[in-house]
């Protein structure tokens, strides 16, 4: 999880990709950031909401979909748009 602008986001890194979501999930608030992770997707660690961080889409509910952030990378730096 990082903090950047008073916003609290989970960033990840699969397959050589790194993708960053808004930390909260949608249905109580839970730590995205804690989950465990499998491919690009997030399981909520409070109730197994699942996410796929590349799209922000809920796995069983496309309709609700987070935030997703922009991700570079540029040398050893990380940097995110928001």
């Amino acid at each position: 999880m990082i903090e950047i602008g008073g916003q609290t986001l989970a960033l990840f890194h699969s397959n050589g990709q790194f993708y960053a979501i808004d930390n909260a999930c949608m249905h109580r608030g839970g730590p995205l950031g804690e989950g465990e992770v499998y491919g690009t997707r997030v399981v909520c660690p409070w109730h197994g909401w699942e996410y796929d961080f590349s799209t922000g889409r809920n796995v069983d509910d496309p309709s609700r979909t987070l935030t997703c952030f922009v991700v570079k990378v540029e040398g050893d730096d990380i940097l995110v748009e928001i």
